[in-house]
């Protein structure tokens, strides 16, 4: 317990040390030395009280303020702006009422300062006595009156409201986003999020006096509700995050879910008992906080790359957010309420978890560039001919399927492979395919694609119609693979354009026919040949 209470304290010095460095003009020089009292009851004598319970009440601030110059002055409470109502009377030595002034998040008096509850006072150098009350159904922090010039106020109060209106924005935007995300995606995980991005975005907006000076709703629970709700958004939200699923990490599930039972019998007594809803809000900070650094540490431990990210997130959230249910007050820092440092930490966490989104983005964008590499290769050896290398039939069919009408085909079929094959062996007919193939690749040049159909046949199609042209190149490759392949007879070719067929199929007949008639004819040359040269 000692060591718990030197570490609060520890890191409640060095906030209070940082934020003073970087936000100087915070601290303001008057501060009103009274007490607060209670009045158990509306008869009863005032009683002093060293501080004021957080589950709200009536109570009483009584003090001499003196004030050596007169001047335009502000009179406004610190360390937080969760008041109801409050009223403030001032009177002058002789008990004259100097003035009065009202209101208060409930209350419907309008704000001379924005976002704040600071009411203007023209007072002549002088002793005065101020007796302020407040009503209000709970409180978050410890409320303090203190009174300053109105110059200095107004140069005190920009860093609190600007930082109050970026962080809202921020919330509007993200939580815009992932809602978004959760309706498109259809995914549970981003929509958590945006819950507890929605609970956060009410609590801060009506705490810090934006939604009663913007819109005029006086909802004074929208302080707590919404957040005793956003809690089980998150617990949620983690479990989803990191995968915790009652297979892969049973107690972390187990724990997950007893938190979430907890969280919803704490939500249906601060319906019951709304003067604590607070309390239990803050107790649900607490829990979630707690429970997202144990599911990342488990979650990283076991090897998982997204718990490592999500817990470097998750560090800063979990400093500030104990940082602001832990403390009651920032002495010292008059004008910097205890939900700023709740908002900060809120805006840290979108912030860092957009991180984690993005990193998550980042892997499914590799996955799928793995996923669509391996798709191309297995389309490549899908459509590659794996001896000649040649686009394969599959593939051509694809490219006759595109082919332009000015297009043309050509059927290939090389001479005498089989006997080939029967005399030298199947290892020099394929090397005689290799050899057709490469050399008839490199006479088409980018002009035509060559295909290879499969055994002793190939294809070729141009898109420009230049059927003289391939039917020379055709040549060309045979002589070249015949001059390196003594056993190649040659190869029998037939071309078809588009034009003059008018489908794909008749294109494909008339190809293949012309080519099966220049077959014909070459074998009867070749045993006209042969039969003349065995005359005696």
């Amino acid at each position: 317990m000692a060591l718990v209470l030197r570490l609060r304290d520890g890191l409640r010095r060095g906030a209070l040390l940082l934020l003073g460095l970087l936000l100087p003009v915070l601290a303001l020089a008057s501060p009103l030395e009274g007490r607060w009292h209670l009045r158990a009851t509306p008869s009863a004598a005032l009683e002093a009280v060293q501080s004021l319970p957080l589950e709200g009440g009536r109570f009483e601030f009584i003090a001499r303020v003196e004030l050596a110059e007169g001047g335009r002055r502000v009179i406004d409470f610190n360390n937080s702006s969760v008041i109801g109502r409050f009223q403030h009377e001032l009177r002058d030595e002789r008990g004259l009422l100097v003035a009065r002034l009202e209101g208060g998040l409930q209350s419907a008096a309008p704000n001379p300062y924005f976002l704040r509850h600071g009411r203007t006072l023209q007072l002549p150098a002088g002793r005065y006595q101020l007796h302020t009350v407040i009503d209000t159904p709970f409180l978050l922090g410890q409320p303090q009156v203190f009174i300053d010039d109105e110059a200095h106020y107004l140069a005190a109060i920009k860093p609190g409201n600007t930082l109050t209106l970026v962080c809202l924005g921020l919330f509007i935007g993200l939580g815009f986003f992932y809602g978004t995300l959760a309706l498109f995606r259809r995914r549970w995980v981003e929509g958590c999020y945006a819950l507890f991005i929605l609970g956060n975005l009410l609590y801060n907006a009506t705490a810090l006096n934006v939604v009663a000076d913007v819109l005029g709703v006086r909802a004074f629970y929208l302080i707590s509700l919404p957040i005793v709700f956003s809690n089980m958004a998150y617990v949620a939200f983690v479990m989803r995050l990191l995968g915790i699923t009652a297979q892969q990490a049973p107690r972390m599930h187990r724990l997950g879910q007893g938190l979430l039972v907890l969280m919803g019998l704490m939500a249906a007594a601060a319906l019951m008992l709304p003067h604590w809803s607070l309390h239990f809000a803050r107790a649900g900070v607490a829990l979630f906080l707690g429970y997202g650094m144990a599911a990342g540490v488990v979650q990283a431990v076991a090897g998982q790359r997204l718990a490592r990210v999500y817990l470097a997130a998750n560090i800063g959230f979990f400093l500030t957010g104990i940082l602001s249910i832990s403390f009651p007050s920032f002495q010292g820092l008059d004008t910097l309420y205890v939900e700023h440092v709740g908002l900060l930490a809120v805006a840290i966490e979108v912030l860092l978890l957009a991180m984690v989104q993005a990193h998550q983005f980042g892997e499914l964008q590799r996955e799928r560039e793995a996923a669509l590499a391996r798709a191309e290769q297995g389309l490549q050896l899908a459509t590659t001919d794996a001896l000649t290398g040649l686009p394969n039939r599959y593939a051509m069919e694809q490219a006759l399927a595109a082919l332009p009408i000015t297009g043309c085909l050509t059927f290939v079929d090389l001479d005498g492979l089989k006997q080939i094959n029967d005399r030298f062996g199947h290892a020099v007919g394929d090397q005689v395919l290799h050899s057709f193939a490469v050399n008839l690749r490199q006479s088409l040049g980018p002009q035509a694609t060559a295909h290879r159909l499969g055994g002793d046949e190939f294809a070729v199609l141009s898109t420009s119609g230049d059927s003289r042209y391939v039917e020379l190149k055709i040549q060309e490759a045979a002589a070249t693979t015949r001059a390196c392949c003594v056993e190649f007879s040659g190869a029998s070719f037939g071309s078809a354009c588009l034009r003059e067929s008018g489908s794909l199929e008749q294109l494909k007949h008339l190809a293949d026919t012309r080519m099966y008639q220049q077959k014909h004819q070459g074998r009867r040359v070749r045993t006209r040949v042969a039969y003349q040269t065995s005359e005696p």
